[in-house]
């Protein structure tokens, strides 16, 4: 990992995002987004992970997190394992996964350049400290407007796999702080 992009300061938030390996479409079904929720949900609860904004891609998701005393390169790698490990489950039990076959022959190739025998998520997360409210918000208005952009919907809190509902008076699936309570 560059030097660049490495969890310095515990005190501060991260975005970070986490993208599947070859940019496999796999959260094009609902039940592979409800496990990665589940592991946030876990980290959350056990692993002093806070969530501030999200965003779960058909290939990849976006976090702005922060943490209550753990480790952040601990939850991540806890969370990345995890979900990694559950996704692979969910795939290989999928009998309507038409693409089955494909996405794990995909993951285990990816596995064997690092000497593992299944790799889903990138070995990256790229974490960029925020160190600012301008640059906070302008990471949760990208996370956010990634679904625009995509041309998935038209406006932010129409997608369900997002905290843009959060900042819109509504409420999502995951628990969120928002920015403006804290910076």
């Amino acid at each position: 990992m560059s030097k660049k992009y490495k969890f310095r300061d515990n005190d501060k938030l991260y975005f970070v995002t986490f993208t599947i390996v070859h940019w496999i479409d796999l959260f094009i079904r609902n039940e592979y987004k409800e496990i990665v929720l589940d592991a946030i949900r876990f980290c959350q609860k056990n692993k002093d992970l806070e969530v501030y904004g999200w965003c779960i891609m058909s290939s990849h998701l976006h976090l702005i997190i922060g943490t209550r005393g753990n480790a952040m390169s601990n939850i991540v790698r806890d969370l990345k394992r995890h979900s990694s490990e559950e996704l692979h489950k969910a795939i290989k039990v999928n009998n309507k996964e038409s693409r089955k076959e494909w996405m794990i022959w995909m993951m285990e190739r990816a596995g064997k350049i690092n000497n593992v025998n299944f790799q889903l998520w990138q070995p990256e997360s790229h974490p960029i400290e925020l160190t600012n409210n301008h640059i906070a918000h302008q990471k949760l208005n990208y996370i956010h407007n990634n679904p625009i952009e995509a041309g998935f919907i038209t406006k932010a809190e129409e997608w369900q796999y997002s905290s843009a509902i959060d900042y819109n008076g509504g409420k999502g699936l995951l628990e969120i702080i928002q920015l403006e309570t804290l910076m």
